[in-house]
């Protein structure tokens, strides 16, 4: 069984079939989603969505993409959804400096970057970062935060940063870029990760694993990840699921 820690199931991409892929997860394998929001909106959507299938949980927070009208106010909104029992973390939040090139967009994203992860260190829950393009800053605030935990989600950094965040006690998790043909990158970090930090995802919508590239991503697909880790660590798939699955419920508190 199979722990999808990442996917957006509150993409219009899945308007057409949502019921019937979220309800077709067990029976395909798939133990446990977690469906973290990008905004005040999806955070609620994730919420609801958690409410509906016993197997799928929500995190709540502000994407750096989708920071537009962004403000304490709402960050307080944000800490009063993190008390639902289905919510397990704050995110996605993070950088993304592939979008934004301005300046300014730049330095606001980390201000609520750093703002959030406040949150998580004060309600004492882990953090699901995003960082694109973004990784001294990222980490630097990451660093700044000696209280917050969390995973960076579809870990795209080297081993000397996978070194760091171990260090500090963070967990990586990746997505179906491990099963491309370039991942030379990613393979050599899992190559040197330890086994208790990683967590597998599909970040449905998005980034199929191959042979499946190009196609809407979603969490029937999480196996791939789990077949290339254990080419990497020389282990059985079933290991690596039963693996990624335990450190899952471990990060997010799931019994």
């Amino acid at each position: 069984m199979y722990f999808d820690t990442h996917a957006h199931y509150y993409d219009d991409a899945f308007d057409a079939d949502r019921d019937a892929v979220l309800s077709s997860l067990p029976e395909n394998g798939v133990e446990l989603v977690l469906c973290p929001g990008c905004d005040l909106e999806t955070s609620r959507q994730s919420i609801a969505l958690a409410e509906r299938y016993p197997h799928l949980y929500a995190a709540v927070g502000f994407h750096p993409e989708n920071l537009e009208g962004a403000s304490p106010a709402e960050l307080a909104q944000i800490e009063s959804m993190a008390a639902h029992p289905k919510v397990k973390a704050i995110g996605e939040i993070g950088l993304d400096y592939y979008w934004e090139k301005e300046e300014a967009g730049r330095a606001r994203q980390r201000a609520f970057f750093a703002a959030q992860l406040d949150l998580a260190e004060k309600l004492d829950m882990p953090a699901i970062v995003h960082d694109r393009e973004a990784h001294r800053d990222t980490l630097d605030i990451v660093k700044a935060h000696h209280g917050a935990r969390g995973v960076f989600h579809c870990y795209s950094g080297g081993v000397e940063d996978a070194r760091t965040l171990v260090i500090l006690g963070w967990m990586l998790s990746f997505t179906g870029v491990i099963t491309f043909k370039n991942a030379r990158r990613a393979l050599e970090v899992l190559e040197w990760l330890p086994l208790d930090r990683v967590m597998i995802e599909t970040d449905a919508p998005y980034m199929a694993p191959e042979p499946y590239r190009g196609k809407r991503n979603d969490s029937r697909y999480v196996f791939r990840m789990a077949d290339a880790i254990a080419q990497v660590k020389g282990l059985s798939t079933d290991e690596v699921a039963r693996i990624t699955t335990e450190n899952g419920k471990r990060f997010f508190g799931i019994t």
